[in-house]
């Protein structure tokens, strides 16, 4: 097997999986465990995949995203402690957004039940989930509703947000970089949450470690927009430290 068909195989197994582990594929490919190293360095350089411990994780792209079927096993304590934490940078916000994807959901899951909320989302497993609640009134955005995060985007979902003026945003991201900041696969879904970073006062990230130092396609936000950054210790001290020169107070739980 030639290396680009190899490394096309395993590239599409990581898509499919959500992670790959050397032994696994060497086995699957029949070579040498030190040959797949050196196919997800290569990867890896590309941008394609990022190295963990014993194998690999896809890295999102314009071409590629994650599911939230995968979204919601993948870190899962750590999103729920993240989560909790994010909630408890409310502060007397009275608007909130919540962005699309698991995180953000798990944050509204953990707002506060005993005030007035009134919470903005395109995000309908977000609104599911604050239904039900009777302190909380949901605005629900509408729009092109997109099967893959089931949310809604394009101008109608711009439209609504411009007419508004949002205490704070809980904003999510494929992937956030010191380099290039914050940035999503799909234009349409990087305006929304653009938009959302303009019309709010204060602005917080939630996310886990995996997503720092990676880049995607379309970026809609700079690390200094945030006044806060909420992830778990798998990012390092020293690279919260990084994070926080430029403006943003980095919490790690």
């Amino acid at each position: 097997m030639q290396a680009d068909e190899r490394q096309r195989r395993i590239l599409a197994r990581a898509r499919a999986n959500g992670r790959v582990d050397v032994g696994d594929v060497a086995a699957e490919l029949d070579v040498a465990p030190e040959t797949v190293r050196r196919d997800l360095k290569l990867l890896d350089q590309h941008g394609l995949v990022r190295r963990t411990h014993g194998g690999a994780v896809p890295v999102e792209t314009a071409g590629y995203e994650t599911g939230l079927a995968y979204r919601a096993t993948s870190h899962l304590p750590e999103k729920r402690r993240i989560a909790r934490a994010a909630a408890d940078r409310l502060g007397d916000a009275e608007t909130v957004f919540i962005d699309e994807g698991f995180t953000p959901q798990l944050v509204a899951e953990s707002l506060p039940t005993d005030r007035p909320l009134t919470v903005v989302t395109a995000s309908l497993p977000a609104a599911a989930a604050l239904s039900s609640t009777p302190s909380v009134t949901v605005l629900l955005l509408g729009g092109r509703l997109r099967g893959h995060t089931l949310a809604t985007v394009d101008h109608w979902v711009l439209r609504m947000l411009g007419e508004m003026v949002i205490d704070l945003a809980y904003i999510g991201a494929n992937g956030i970089s010191r380099e290039h900041g914050l940035t999503t696969p799909d234009p349409a879904v990087g305006a929304v949450k653009a938009k959302a970073v303009a019309v709010s006062r204060r602005r917080v990230f939630a996310g886990v470690h995996t997503k720092f130092g990676v880049s995607s396609f379309s970026r809609f936000a700079d690390i200094a927009d945030f006044e806060a950054i909420v992830t778990d210790t798998g990012l390092s001290t020293a690279d919260g430290q990084r994070y926080a020169v430029l403006g943003p107070k980095v919490v790690r739980v």
